[in-house]
C-alpha cells in the first residue's frame, strides 16, 4: 500500500471514536500498512542543527507514538525526524476516556490523555530494538508521572537513560494534562531542573518545550535561563487551553490541550517572540497548526529551524509529510532559495 493509499481509506477510521481510530493506526503502521513516501531528498531541504543532520525540516511532534512503537514505519513516510513519547519513569493509564475529540469543523483535536505510556523501561526497550543507521533523527520526550513526582530527580534520570538511545532530548513542561506540571515553567523551576539535568553534560542535545499561554512578559527570563543552563534548542509550542471565539465543533467546550488550526497564530507570534529574544542563540522548532507547505514556510521565516505537526496528520493521513516536502521545496524554488537556513527568521 502506498502513502496515498492509505490517506484515502482515513474516512473509514472516522467512523470509530478518536483513540480508537489512533490505536488501529500505530497497529497498521508496525504492520506497514502505510507505505513509504518515495520523494527523494534534496539539499535544499537539508538542515543542520543542534548538532544534527536533518534531511527534511518536517517532523512529526510528541503525543502520536508515545512509546515508540512506530518510529522507523514513521520516518519511511518521510518525516525528516519523529520525537517519540511523552515518557515517564512508570507506566501510567492517563486520565479516564473518553479524552481524545475530534473538532472536524475546526480542523482541531482536544486532547487529555494525561501522558498514558508504557513507562521508561518499555520505551527503551523498543528504541534499543530499532535497526541502526536509521533514514531520519529520533527525539525522545520526558515528563513526569501524576503521582510521586519529583521534577528535579526524574528529569535527569529520564534524559540520561534516553540520551544513549535517542538524537536528541525533550523537557516537556507544558501539557495542561499533568496537575502542576505547567508551573514547572516559572523562571526558578526551570533553572532548578536544568540544572539537575546539567544539559553541557548529557551526550545528546536537550531542548525545553513550552505551552502558548505564556505571558509574553513571562518569555524573555524562560529564554535567558535556557541559553545560560546550555540548552540546546526550544519548542514552541505545546497545546492551549485557550478557546477561540471562533471554534465551531460541539466538542469545544472539553477539558484538556487544543492543538490544530486554531492554534497556528498564537503559537507563530511567540515563535516570532522567541526567536528575537534568543537571537540566534537557540535552535527553535516551530509547532502547531501546520497542516500546509506555506504554514510550515510561514513558521520557518518566524524563526523556527525545524517544524513539527501533528493533529494534520493526524486528519490526511500519511501522504502529508511527503506532500509538504515537496510543496515546500517548490516555495523554496519559486523564491530562489538554495539553503533553508537563510529564510529561517526573515520575517521575526
Amino acid at each position: 500500500m502506498t502513502p496515498t493509499l492509505a490517506s484515502a481509506l482515513l474516512p473509514l477510521m472516522r467512523r470509530f471514536d478518536a483513540e480508537t481510530a489512533h490505536g488501529w493506526a500505530i497497529a497498521a503502521l508496525r504492520a506497514g500498512l502505510a507505505g513509504k513516501d518515495a520523494t527523494p531528498d534534496t539539499p535544499e531541504l537539508a538542515v543542520e542543527a543542534i548538532g544534527l543532520r536533518f534531511a527534511s525540516p518536517i517532523g512529526l511532534a510528541a503525543g502520536f507514538d508515545k512509546d515508540a512503537a512506530a518510529v522507523l514505519p514513521l520516518l519511511r513516510l518521510g518525516f525528516g525526524f519523529v520525537e517519540a513519547g511523552t515518557v515517564t519513569p512508570r507506566p501510567q493509564s492517563g486520565n479516564p476516556r473518553p479524552r481524545l475529540f475530534r473538532l472536524e469543523e475546526d480542523s482541531a483535536v482536544i486532547n487529555r490523555m494525561g501522558f498514558n505510556n508504557a513507562g521508561l523501561d518499555s520505551f527503551l526497550a523498543r528504541l534499543r530494538d530499532l535497526p541502526r543507521p536509521l533514514p531520519g533523527i529520533v527525539g525522545a520526550n520526558v515528563g513526569v508521572n501524576k503521582e510521586g513526582a519529583d521534577p528535579e530527580r526524574d528529569y535527569p534520570a529520564l534524559c540520561r537513560a534516553a540520551a544513549p538511545l535517542a538524537d536528541y532530548v525533550t523537557i516537556n513542561i507544558s501539557s495542561p494534562n499533568t496537575p502542576g506540571l505547567r508551573d514547572l515553567q516559572g523562571e526558578e523551576r526551570l533553572r532548578a531542573i536544568l540544572r539537575a539535568v546539567n544539559p553541557r553534560t548529557l551526550s545528546k542535545p536537550v531542548l525545553v518545550k513550552l505551552a502558548p499561554d505564556l505571558a509574553d512578559e513571562a518569555l524573555p527570563a524562560l529564554v535567558e535561563a535556557m541559553v545560560e543552563e546550555g540548552v540546546a534548542g526550544l519548542i514552541i509550542s505545546n497545546t492551549t487551553i485557550a478557546r477561540p471565539e471562533t471554534l465551531r465543533s460541539r466538542h469545544r467546550g472539553e477539558r484538556g490541550g487544543l492543538s490544530g488550526q486554531p492554534l497556528f497564530e498564537r503559537s507563530t507570534a511567540m515563535l516570532r517572540q522567541a526567536y528575537r529574544l534568543a537571537g540566534g542563540r537557540l535552535v527553535l522548532v516551530g509547532a502547531g497548526g501546520v497542516a500546509s507547505a506555506e504554514q510550515a514556510y510561514a513558521k520557518i521565516k518566524a524563526g523556527a529551524t525545524l517544524v513539527q505537526l501533528y493533529s494534520s496528520f493526524a486528519y490526511a493521513g500519511p501522504a502529508l509529510p511527503g506532500r509538504l516536502k515537496r510543496d515546500l521545496l517548490a516555495l523554496l524554488r519559486r523564491d530562489g532559495v538554495t539553503r533553508l537556513r537563510d529564510v529561517v527568521g526573515v520575517e521575526a
